[in-house]
């Protein structure tokens, strides 16, 4: 495996390790949601850098599949608290504010 590659392996391992890390210590929903979805796309390119290291390029397909089952679970992750904070009452209108009306 050629220098680069590995360089560039390495550096993919370490920003998904600060994702994890961000993940597990989010203070908000938000921020876990963010860390997931980094993670998620710095696998995509991990697996596409690994299979190109290894001379399989043909083997892209495994991670455009991993990127549309991370979209559609974004949606879904999204579509469940918007779900859930409509059922606790919680304004998810854009146009609903807590700061002082324009009149």
């Amino acid at each position: 495996m050629e220098t680069i590659y590995l360089l560039t392996l390495v550096i993919l391992l370490i920003a998904n390790l600060c994702s994890l890390i961000r993940a597990g210590l989010g203070p908000t929903l938000f921020d876990r949601i963010l860390a997931a979805n980094t993670f998620g796309t710095k696998t995509i390119l991990l697996i596409a850098v690994y299979f190109f290291a290894t001379g399989h390029p043909q083997y892209i397909d495994i991670a455009l599949l991993y990127a549309l089952i991370q979209y559609v679970g974004n949606i879904a992750l999204v579509d469940y608290f918007n779900r859930q904070d409509e059922r606790m009452g919680a304004p998810t209108d854009a146009t609903t504010t807590n700061g002082p009306a324009d009149d």
